[in-house]
């Protein structure tokens, strides 16, 4: 197959035999027949590869889930019902009751909410480090138990770009694994996995899908973090695993060890997977992945510029604009582009931000995020309303921020559209 992620984005996953679908079909089917009771347990045991219940896997979720395994260049990975879903099955995987994981504060604030307060109510703690921290502060952080580390390669709504070869480092000399949420550059723009980063996860909702049609979340891996050797830390990888006929997932599964026990132990116990049907939706959307990331981003960089020059503008975070405090690091990891999503502050506070809000006719206010048509809201009134205002400050959150999502219609449009919207606005 082609080096090329164009290329992978169209061809991976599926490789239909002679007289078979050109297009990975959609199995609706919760379930799938064999011939014998010994065939049937030999799946249930993990002894043979196949289906036999959705709710573990299904043909049209392998195929996307091959197609996306290869995009990030990992051995393996597994879709899941949303975002969230993947977010959390990546950690339980390595963390249990009284462990420990670092994380910086930069990230989505439902991500945030999940690991601050869902999580610590299970026993799981994490200690959050500054976008900016620098090795000592990062090293600092790391405990005893501590058991990953964790970051967005470009932060939700912040912008901020994830020193991935620094986060690697620490990681590494901690003998931890580093993961890596890359759901705003995509696999095209970032490879999380070159840089030293070990699991990546995705909420595919975005831009992975990127016609907001359908709910998906995707956790990868890289293959190259060796749990055996660490048994102690990771024992629900390296020992006995008692569900399973004491199965042995580092010794029985290798590199998949991770991923395996991520479907066999957590999907089937706490039932997050992907609808057939979302992952054809999604399997569909993967195919222009690349083509509409060009866009995406030929698309924000213009309109970053138009607003950094724009007097009713208080500022801009685009880290493409060559003024970005962050233009340097984005160059390195995400040297083709970051995404199409920009962060800015109107003048006059809230209340301005709402007038021009409201005033747009193109872009519409929506919850959503990384899709084709462009879309804003306010993280402090919406996505991040749970967290409190020590929070959003630790987060880099301004209250009168604006995350603005820029589409793939022409970009003339969207900057005569926020233009009349800026009129509106009194100074």
């Amino acid at each position: 197959m082609s080096k090329h992620i164009e290329t992978k984005c169209v061809q991976e996953g599926w490789e239909p035999k002679a007289g078979e679908p050109r297009v990975v079909p959609i199995y609706q089917s919760t379930t799938f027949k064999y011939d014998t009771a010994a065939q049937l347990g030999d799946l249930f045991d993990l002894k043979a590869a196949g289906h036999f219940y959705t709710r573990l896997s299904n043909p049209t979720l392998e195929a996307v889930e091959k197609k996306i395994a290869a995009l990030e260049g990992g051995v393996a990975a597994m879709v899941t019902s949303s975002g969230q879903a993947a977010s959390l099955v990546s950690v339980l995987v390595l963390c249990k009751a009284g462990d420990h994981a670092v994380c910086s504060s930069a990230i989505y604030g439902g991500t945030y909410n999940l690991f601050s307060s869902t999580m610590s109510r299970m026993g799981i703690e994490f200690t959050f480090v500054p976008p900016d921290a620098d090795e000592a502060t990062l090293r600092g952080a790391v405990k005893e138990n501590t058991k990953l580390i964790f970051g967005e390669s470009l932060s939700n709504p912040t912008l901020d770009v994830l020193d991935i070869e620094m986060y690697a480092k620490v990681a590494h000399e901690n003998n931890l694994p580093l993961l890596v949420d890359n759901t705003f550059p995509t696999p095209v723009n970032c490879r999380p996995f070159e840089f030293g980063a070990d699991i990546v996860i995705h909420s595919t909702s975005k831009y992975m899908d990127g016609h907001a049609v359908s709910l998906g979340g995707a956790i990868v891996d890289s293959g190259n973090f060796n749990f055996a050797e660490y048994p102690e830390k990771y024992p629900m990888l390296c020992e006995p695993e008692p569900s399973y006929h004491g199965t042995n997932f580092t010794e029985a599964f290798g590199k998949l060890a991770y991923i395996l026990l991520a479907r066999a132990k957590y999907m089937r116990d706490l039932g997050v997977q992907m609808s057939p049907q979302n992952g054809f939706l999604l399997s569909m959307g993967l195919e222009t992945l690349a083509l509409r990331m060009e866009r995406h981003c030929h698309n924000a960089r213009l309109i970053a510029e138009y607003l950094s020059g724009h007097d009713k503008i208080e500022w801009v975070i685009f880290p493409g604009l060559e003024s970005s405090p962050q233009y340097e690091r984005a160059k390195k990891y995400m040297p083709g582009g970051t995404s199409g999503v920009i962060s800015f502050c109107v003048k006059g506070g809230r209340e301005n931000a709402g007038i021009f809000m409201e005033s747009l006719r193109l872009a519409c206010i929506a919850t959503h995020v990384a899709d084709l048509r462009t879309c804003l809201l306010h993280p402090a009134s919406t996505t991040h309303r749970q967290l409190s205002d020590e929070q959003l400050a630790g987060a880099g959150i301004d209250p009168g921020l604006i995350r603005f999502s820029v589409g793939i219609e022409h970009a003339e449009d969207i900057i005569e559209d926020i233009g009349q919207a800026l009129e509106k606005i009194k100074i």
